[in-house]
Parts: structure tokens; sequence; C-alpha cells
């Protein structure tokens, strides 16, 4: 499988494509509804981040995407990478397009694929292909704030304890933060509160198709950690920790 990899500068025909039901459906509902998402994402914002996003394509189809963002750092106030993780980079673009700041750096914010191209490469492919716009953008590092693929498969460990998940190898057991480390990025932090998503008991159940009969944490499928619900006040929040990783280039 030949993956080309363009941008979405290069080919803004591929937009419609990468935003297919298909490549929508690699994730879980719920999570298409962080609102800090439509700062990136929003038709009159997005065209400003063509050159950091990319379609992947297999024989002329569109089996991939991966999606960045560049952003100012180490200026006063971001001398650290954000506890709020993919929300807050991304706010942080939103303020530095909006004061006209020049970004020192960029940040990964998703890769997909649809499964008949996983498992094969194409997601390091993805990822080198982010890099290299890095650095043509002669930045000196990007970052990334993991979603661990099979943390959903133990919600309940603290995202601390499931990083120090290790294979005899010692590279970590979870297979994305794998493909990371493998490569040369290091591990810096985790964001406890990297994606905030919000809805109510109702929402909730569209979003998943699960029941919500009583309050407190409730297990939802594919979702790193419990939602917090709460029948009186009518409302489920969703508080998700990535792994933030630095890729020296």
């Amino acid at each position: 499988m030949n993956l080309e990899i363009f941008s979405l500068r290069e080919r803004p025909d591929l937009c419609p494509l990468v935003f297919s039901q298909d490549l929508q459906a690699v994730w879980p509902e719920f999570m298409r509804h962080d609102a800090t998402a439509q700062l990136y994402f929003g038709p009159s914002l997005f065209v400003d981040y063509l050159d950091y996003a990319f379609g992947g394509l297999v024989d002329g189809e569109v089996v991939g995407r991966a999606f960045s963002i560049p952003f100012a750092f180490n200026i006063e106030g971001r001398t650290e990478l954000p506890d709020g993780g993919w929300d807050q980079v991304i706010r942080w673009a939103h303020e530095d397009r909006i004061l006209g700041r020049t970004p020192t750096t960029m940040s990964a914010l998703e890769i997909a694929l649809l499964p008949q191209a996983r498992g094969i490469g194409n997601s390091l492919v993805m990822l080198d292909a982010l890099k290299a716009c890095a650095k043509k953008m002669r930045f000196a590092e990007m970052f990334a704030p993991v979603r661990p693929s099979q943390k959903h498969l133990l919600p309940r460990t603290p995202m601390c304890e499931y990083i120090t998940l290790k294979r005899a190898d010692g590279l970590p057991m979870d297979a994305w933060l794998r493909t990371h480390v493998g490569v040369g990025g290091r591990i810096v932090k985790i964001a406890p509160y990297s994606m905030t998503i919000v809805g109510t008991i109702a929402e909730w159940s569209q979003w998943t198709g699960a029941a919500f009969e009583s309050s407190g944490e409730a297990e939802v499928e594919g979702a790193l950690v419990p939602v917090l619900v709460s029948l009186e006040q009518n409302y489920g929040i969703y508080v998700e920790p990535n792994v933030w990783v630095r890729h020296p280039l």
C-alpha cells in the first residue's frame, strides 16, 4: 500500500474528503463535541491552517488525515506545555492568530486512518509528514498531546500509571505511545485535562447509545476515563488526559 500525502493547501479539493463519514467514524461520536475544536476546524478559521493539515491517499482514495497547529512557545506565560493539552494549544494558537503573533513551534493534533490502512506503518508515515512540515516551517521541534490508543481498555487506571506500563524491550506497552517513543519522541508530562466535553444527559445518551441511570462515574465505550454524570444537574462531563510528547527535529 503506497501512501501519498498532500497538504490541504496543495490539494484543497481533499478538504471535504478528509471529513468523510468514514474518517469521522474513526473517533467515538462524543469526541466530536469538544467545543474548543471549532477554534481550529471552524469554516472561517480552518483555511488558515491548510499548510498544517494533510490527506493520505492510496490509489487516489483518501484513507487518512493528519492535523497540526503552529503556536508561540517559550514566551511570557507559556514556558511549559499546558496541562490543558489539546484544548489549550488550540486556544494558544487562536490567540496568536488574533494578535498576529509569530509561531515558534508546532503541535500535532490528530492522525486518523481508515481500518484498512492501519497496521502497516502508515501512522508513522503520517507522523513523519507532520514532522517534515515542522522542519519546513523551520521549527526546532514538534509536540504532540498523544491520545494513547489502548488506554480506553483501562479507563480507571490513572494515566500516570498507564504510561509506566512497558514491554520487555523497555518501550511503552501502548502501541501509539510506542510509535512516538520509537522514533525519538520523549514523554514530557501528562496533560490531565487535555480535552473537556460537556453535554446534557440526553446528549450523552445520543452520542454513546448508553442509558445513564445514576449519578457518578460512568464508563463509556472508547473513553480513556469515566464520564462524570450528574442526573440532578442534568449533565455529563468528560475530562480526557493525554500525554505530551516532544519530537526534536
